[in-house]
């Protein structure tokens, strides 16, 4: 008998279909990934596949069996009795998925009381024993911090060492690397690999991300509109796919060898910044987020010291991990952010010293695009009232106002008659196409984009990138692209910095810094990208293994 079988599962929400018919199973020890574009259904089936579907309002059908339990007929006690001890379940955003009051030691020790019924003081030696298990250093001291004291990673290391604190025979993984820079990734989905490989565990994987998918699962099942579209050894659908969206959904992924096409030649200065800083006060007690940044300083220097220039017209790419700056710097190009110290000259005016006053008619040529639409727009104003705010804000109104409102949502591909529709009823790359009309509306010179694309699959993603392209030639416009995905960053930019600390520690064409990376990080970041290949997958997993072997081997011979 198989450890999870699905057969014909529907689910439907007020008469609408999130997933429709679908089948699959999974032995002890196997791993599936579940992969589809947002809305195919995919996190509707994980969540099917607890029961967590009960009290939504939710219509669920069909047959889903977890190690025996029939997971649509249990009782409440039944699924209690599964979810977190057989069954568990790692999400894809920690923040919401940890209690922000308890301690992550008291948390994961909780789950292991309810389901085993142990003493305190043993489920506490099991929270502190899990924990040391997925890497967290220092385990017996920081499980008595709080989730705010853990950066990303960190966090997502913390649910999955509470989903093994009962040793479940199924982890269910939603998304769980998708706000995750590449290093952290990697980080998180070897640790996966490891469990796997060493305790038996079967693995169900959903993602957008099918280099994610290409390392880390043996089979792969494509969803679209609730619905299998392709399924099979995840080397056979990756490398010849039979249906033509599952061939759709590879061609759209951002690959570090894809060709690019990218205009050259001369460019004039169009911002340049010197020596620029940003110092905000270290944290009471400092935290993991802040290790190896601060030292003995009692400030921490989000931005320490950069010096570059951006040309009229180009795209210039900024990666880095979480925590190197890459944001504040962002902030700071369009004085969204106050300068400690250093001088960012826009068109030869000085906007580090600049007043308010003299900022306010400067701040037209200056937008951002913000990562997360949902946070940037109000979301009891309708889509057209936030378009309208910077149009407004100049002197536009009336069927005018209207009218350039119209031009920019039909320009980034959005109906104009949205104008009264709100946030939440579009999708999130049509939430994000709004922010672009928004920064777009005061026909800017240079739009910094923070992190656009991060969490968009990669069809949605593609569209993004292509209507910036777009853009970009038809208004002149200058960008600055923040991004932890290197790929997309070589599919879109002229030149790329990388930050690490708040420092530049390389700077140059893409070519240059792709092709021949001259800083042992940047070579770090490049090596954690995901591949569409699994053997080559498999093969960079072993280096890093290997290499993580040798730091540990060193650090204990110090």
């Amino acid at each position: 008998m198989k450890l999870l079988e699905v057969a014909d599962l529907r689910v439907a929400f007020d008469g609408v279909a999130a997933v429709d018919g679908l089948s699959f199973d999974l032995g002890a020890g196997e791993s599936l990934g579940l992969v589809g574009e947002s809305g195919s259904g995919k996190s509707t089936v994980a969540l099917a596949l607890l029961g967590l579907h009960r009290g939504s309002g939710a219509e669920v059908t069909g047959a889903v069996r977890v190690d025996g339990t029939d997971v649509l007929a249990a009782t409440e006690a039944g699924l209690r009795a599964l979810r977190g001890a057989r069954a568990a379940m790692v999400f894809q955003d920690p923040l919401s998925a940890l209690d922000p009051y308890w301690a992550i030691g008291d948390q994961i020790a909780e789950v292991h009381r309810v389901h085993t019924g142990s003493s305190r003081r043993a489920a506490h030696e099991r929270a502190v024993q899990v924990l040391d298990r997925v890497g967290i250093p220092d385990a017996a001291r920081r499980a008595k911090s709080h989730p705010h004291e853990f950066s990303g990673g960190m966090r997502q290391r913390a649910l999955i060492a509470m989903a093994l604190a009962c040793s479940p025979k199924l982890l269910i993984a939603d998304e769980p690397t998708t706000a995750l820079d590449v290093t952290v990734q990697a980080q998180i989905l070897d640790l996966l690999h490891e469990l796997r490989a060493e305790d038996g565990m079967a693995l169900l994987l959903v993602t957008h991300d099918l280099g994610v998918v290409a390392g880390n699962t043996d089979r792969v099942l494509v969803m679209r509109d609730g619905r299998a579209v392709e399924r099979g050894e995840v080397a056979e659908v990756l490398g010849a796919p039979r249906e033509p969206y599952t061939r759709e959904l590879l061609a759209a992924v951002p690959r570090l060898d894809s060709p690019r096409e990218r205009p050259d030649g001369p460019k004039d200065v169009l911002l340049s910044v010197t020596d620029l800083h940003r110092h905000y006060p270290a944290p009471a007690g400092g935290t993991a987020g802040w290790r190896g940044l601060l030292g003995a300083r009692a400030k921490l220097r989000a931005v320490d010291g950069v010096s570059l220039d951006i040309r009229r017209g180009e795209t210039l790419g900024v990666v880095g991990e979480s925590g190197s700056g890459k944001s504040t710097l962002g902030r700071l190009l369009v004085r969204l952010a106050e300068p400690t110290s250093g001088e960012i000259r826009f068109e030869g005016e000085d906007l580090a010293r600049a007043s308010e006053r003299r900022l306010r008619p400067l701040r037209r040529d200056l937008q951002m695009v913000f990562q997360d639409p949902v946070s940037s727009l109000n979301p009891r104003r309708t889509i057209g009232e936030s378009v309208a705010d910077p149009l407004r804000v100049h002197g536009r109104s009336g069927q005018q106002l209207k009218a350039e409102v119209g031009e920019l949502l039909d320009r980034v591909g959005l109906r104009p008659d949205w104008y009264q529709r709100y946030p939440h009823e579009l999708s999130g790359g049509q939430r994000q196409r709004v922010g672009i009309a928004r920064a777009l509306a005061l026909r800017p010179k240079l739009i910094v984009c923070d992190e656009p694309v991060s969490a968009l699959d990669v069809t949605t993603q593609a569209q993004v990138i292509r209507l910036l392209a777009d853009l970009q030639a038809e208004f002149g416009l200058t960008l600055v692209f923040i991004a932890h995905d290197l790929a997309v960053v070589r599919q879109v930019s002229d030149r790329v910095a990388v930050l690490r600390h708040g420092r530049i520690v390389e700077l140059g064409t893409v070519d240059e810094v792709y092709e021949s990376p001259q800083h042992p990080y940047t070579r770090g970041l490049l090596a954690a990208v995901p591949v569409l290949d699994p053997a080559e997958a498999d093969s960079r997993r072993a280096a890093r293994a290997e290499l993580r072997g040798r730091e540990r081997a060193a650090a204990l011979t110090a």
